[in-house]
C-alpha cells in the first residue's frame, strides 16, 4: 500500500447545520432525503449532506432525528443570499410538508451570523404563525392542515466552512471500489460536523471542460475504461487499477477536514484490493486550502 505524496485541494463555503426530528423513520428519511436531494447539481450550486442520524436520547425534542448540512460556495454577500434562499426553499418544500417534522439549530460553535427564518419559512403560516418558547429555544409555530403545527427554531446559525475535502481510492476492481468506498463513507458518518455530499462518488471531475454549459466534466485521464483511447502521456491510471471512487466531504473547519482524512485512511488502508490512496488537486487552481496527505500525522510506513 502506498499513499501518494500529493494534496487535497479544498475551498471556502458557507454552511448551515440543522437538526431535523420526526415521529418515525419513514417521515424522517423522507424529510432528510428531500432536504439534501441533488447534493450538487453543478459546481457552485447549493449542496447538502447528512452528518449523522440520531436516536431519541440525542435530539432536542426526544424523538429520532438527523443532523444535516447545507452549503454554498463562497463567503460574500451573494453566497449569503443564495444560502438563505436555498435554505428556505428546501425547508419549505422538503421538511415542512412531511408530517410530524421539526427543525432546530445544530451549529456546534458560537456564531455571530444567524438567519431569521420568519421571512422565508415562518410566513408559510400566512400571518397566523407565532413565536413560542419550548426546549429552551425560541421557535416559530407554523399552523398546518395535518393537525399538528410545524416548529422551526427562529434563528439558524451559519458560518464559513471548508468544502471539497476528498480522497481518491485506487482499487483493483469495481467490486473493491464499492466495498472500500462504502467503508469510507461509514467512517465519516461517525465523525461530527462533516458530511459526504455524494456518498461513494463514481464520477470525479476536473475544472477544464469542452462543454462549459453543463459544468465540470469527467476527469478523463483517470477513467480506467479510456486506457486504449487516451494517449499514454496523458493517461494516469496504473495498469492494475480498475476503479477509482472519490470520497468528497465538507466540514465546519479545516481541522475537521484533516481529522476526517486521517481517520478514513487509517481505517481503510489495509483493506484487500485497495492499491493506493491519493487525492484530487488541480495545481492549486481550485481553492485556498492545500491539504497534504503526508502532513496528516499518518505513519511513515504508509508512504513506502
Amino acid at each position: 500500500m502506498k499513499i501518494e505524496d500529493t494534496f487535497c485541494e479544498a475551498f471556502e463555503g458557507l454552511v448551515v447545520q440543522i437538526q431535523i426530528t420526526a415521529k418515525d423513520k419513514q417521515f424522517l428519511s423522507r424529510a432528510v432525503n428531500s432536504f439534501t436531494a441533488l447534493p450538487s447539481t453543478v459546481f457552485g450550486d447549493a449542496e447538502g449532506g447528512v452528518v449523522r442520524w440520531l436516536n431519541e436520547n440525542e435530539t432536542i425534542d426526544g424523538r429520532i432525528g438527523a443532523i444535516v448540512q447545507l452549503w454554498v460556495t463562497g463567503t460574500g454577500k451573494k453566497a449569503t443570499s443564495k444560502l438563505y434562499t436555498q435554505l428556505g426553499r428546501r425547508i419549505r418544500q422538503g421538511i415542512l410538508v412531511v408530517p410530524t417534522t421539526a427543525v432546530f439549530n445544530a451549529y456546534p460553535k458560537n456564531s455571530e451570523t444567524e438567519f431569521d427564518m420568519m421571512n422565508n419559512v415562518g410566513h408559510c403560516g400566512d400571518g397566523y404563525e407565532w413565536i413560542i418558547e419550548k426546549h429552551n429555544r425560541k421557535l416559530i409555530n407554523v399552523p398546518i392542515m395535518m393537525g399538528h403545527d410545524f416548529l422551526i427554531e427562529q434563528k439558524l446559525s451559519y458560518a464559513p466552512g471548508v468544502m471539497g475535502g476528498n480522497l481518491w481510492l485506487f482499487c483493483d476492481s469495481i467490486e473493491t471500489g464499492i466495498k472500500v468506498g462504502r467503508e469510507a463513507v461509514k467512517i465519516i458518518e461517525g465523525i461530527d460536523n462533516v458530511c459526504t455530499t455524494f456518498d461513494v462518488c463514481s464520477a470525479g471531475s476536473k475544472p477544464e471542460t469542452n462543454f462549459p454549459e453543463i459544468g465540470p466534466s469527467t476527469n478523463h485521464p483517470f477513467c480506467p475504461t479510456l486506457r486504449e483511447k487516451v494517449s499514454q502521456a496523458e493517461f494516469k491510471v496504473p495498469k492494475d487499477i480498475k476503479s477509482i471512487p472519490e470520497i468528497i466531504f465538507n466540514a465546519i473547519d479545516i481541522e475537521t477536514i484533516k481529522l476526517t482524512m486521517k481517520k478514513v485512511i487509517e481505517r481503510i488502508i489495509d483493506m484487500q484490493g485497495l492499491v493506493k490512496i491519493s487525492a484530487g488537486n488541480y495545481g492549486g487552481k481550485l481553492g485556498k486550502y492545500n491539504i497534504y496527505l503526508n502532513d496528516l500525522g499518518l505513519q511513515e510506513r504508509y508512504f513506502k
